[in-house]
């Protein structure tokens, strides 16, 4: 019998809390965003109501600022990652029970003149940069030429990403969309596989004010298997998908998508489906911290943006019915005082809350966050591809 009709999953984007036990073949020991976030916040990372929930209790060492909970709301514990990467797609997708067990293709030294030269036939415009950058600082240095000349900047980072940037009153929108599609048909394998393809449209007049705009869009992978999303939607459940869930997932599995224009929109749309009547599932990504704040190495903008989102956590714990339960976790880390601009490899948190909960405590660590799709499938009595272990019996 299901217990709960309606499971809503908040991912906060790069929220790590600790180096994961294989950060070492990352590069990333001694990363931990949620504890170097209350040490650069000197004890002002305020968070009551995720602190209410177990966020401090679930680590060895509690964030500063956030004190253990004495009696948590909930069950709190983290959960570490088997996927090859550390990108958005491998945590999502493992969430989900598919994990990426393949390494993808990364470029550290830019990509291949035979790549490029086929996104230049086909777009009838050249290439500039074809390096490893920082988004913001690219832009810095190109986005003017890129406005003169009308070239494509393209660009990658630490992750499997190929990322495409134009001003949007030089090439439209729609236009750079197009050539990002294209991109994504020539990096599905087997010569080149790469997690995403990234539209990256800018505006602004100079490179003192150029800004980055919500029309981004990410090209992934298509899932090479099924998800819980397709499951649950094989047995007739509601699927719902807030801000990059329906890029990560290319649309697959997903009945309702919405995109984010921020963080505070993606809550937005989850207090409107919150007032939604559906047996089923919603699946939430707030990516802020991490394209914002975690990649531009920004703790105080990180900090308050957190802020902001545990205001709004607890007009969400307000509202949901007895038979709802909220989980909270993150795809990867992106510790914001790390060096390099890119992931980090840790622990993620995991917290869980329903109002009908009579008891409290532990999920302590587990394997793998597959346990959370897991958990999701056997609430609804489905059946999915068996990688994860349910936790469901442990939520009372």
């Amino acid at each position: 019998m299901t217990k709960y009709q309606r499971i809503f999953v908040i991912v906060m984007d790069s929220v790590g809390t600790g180096a994961a036990p294989d950060a070492d073949k990352f590069d990333d020991v001694g990363s931990d965003t949620l504890g170097h976030l209350g040490e650069a916040l000197k004890g002002e990372l305020k968070l009551p109501n995720l602190g209410k929930l177990g966020l401090s209790n679930l680590r060895d060492n509690p964030i500063k600022g956030v004190l253990n909970a004495e009696a948590p709301l909930g069950y709190y514990g983290k959960m570490a990652e088997i996927s090859a990467g550390k990108d958005s797609m491998d945590g999502h997708w493992e969430m989900m029970e598919l994990p990426v067990t393949k390494p993808l293709d990364y470029f550290p030294n830019g990509f291949p003149e035979e790549l490029l030269a086929k996104i230049e036939k086909f777009s009838g415009r050249k290439i500039i940069g074809n390096r490893p950058a920082s988004g913001t600082k690219i832009l810095e240095e190109l986005g003017e030429e890129q406005m003169k000349t009308g070239d494509l900047i393209v660009y990658t980072s630490g992750d499997s990403v190929l990322q495409i940037a134009a001003h949007e009153e030089i090439i439209p929108v729609k236009e750079l969309y197009r050539i990002c599609e294209y991109a994504r048909s020539l990096v599905n394998g087997p010569e080149y596989l790469i997690g995403r393809v990234i539209a990256r449209p800018y505006i602004g007049p100079d490179k003192d004010h150029f800004t980055r705009t919500a029309n981004r869009h990410d090209f992934s992978l298509e899932p090479d298997g099924k998800t819980v999303l397709d499951y649950l939607q094989e047995h007739q459940l509601h699927t719902v998908g807030i801000g990059k869930i329906n890029d990560i997932f290319s649309g697959q599995g997903i009945d309702e998508g919405y995109h984010n224009e921020s963080n505070m929109d993606g809550m937005d749309h989850l207090d409107h489906v919150l007032t939604e009547d559906f047996k089923g599932f919603c699946f939430v990504n707030l990516v802020d911290f991490d394209a914002m704040y975690g990649h531009r190495r920004n703790p105080t903008g990180y900090a308050k943006a957190l802020m902001e989102l545990d205001e709004r956590i607890g007009q969400v714990l307000a509202v949901l019915k007895d038979d709802d339960l909220l989980m909270i976790t993150a795809d990867h880390g992106n510790d914001p005082t790390f060096r390099g601009t890119d992931h980090t490899r840790e622990f993620v948190p995991l917290l869980a809350f329903s109002p009908s909960m009579k008891e409290t405590g532990s999920l302590g660590i587990r394997k793998t966050f597959a346990d959370l799709g897991a958990t999701i499938l056997d609430n609804f009595e489905v059946k999915g591809s068996d990688v994860g272990t349910s936790f469901l019996a442990d939520l009372k």
